[in-house]
């Protein structure tokens, strides 16, 4: 069964940055796509950023040009860099992968986001 454990979630003043990191259980070279969505409350889960294997990405028009996703193939990780953090970015932040082998799809538990002064 793979895993996928988020990490660096908190509390931010609005303009800060926060570094949310996706820890898998297998090598992510098996992946072929890895992304993040959010969900807010009162709100369906929406796509944030996803990544393919072949090194393509697309970010949701609301966080394009402040958040900018990465893999770390020597650590395992799926990172998400996000800047110039507002309110409306207030959400849990759940890691998505689906693997090249029948395309299974995972689901990391989520890491709570709150940009608030």
């Amino acid at each position: 069964q793979v895993q996928l454990v988020e990490s660096g979630g908190g509390l931010v003043q609005p303009g800060g940055s926060l570094r949310l990191s996706c820890a898998a259980s297998i090598s992510i070279l098996r992946f072929i796509s890895v992304g993040w969505y959010r969900q807010a409350p009162g709100k369906e889960r929406e796509l944030v950023a996803v990544g393919t294997d072949g090194a393509s990405t697309n970010y949701a028009d609301s966080v394009k040009g402040r958040f900018t996703i990465s893999r770390n193939n020597a650590k395992n990780t799926i990172d998400l860099q996000m800047n110039s953090l507002k309110p409306d970015d207030t959400a849990i932040y759940y890691c998505n992968a689906r693997t090249k082998y029948k395309l299974n799809e995972y689901w990391g538990q989520g890491t709570q986001v709150t940009v608030s002064s």
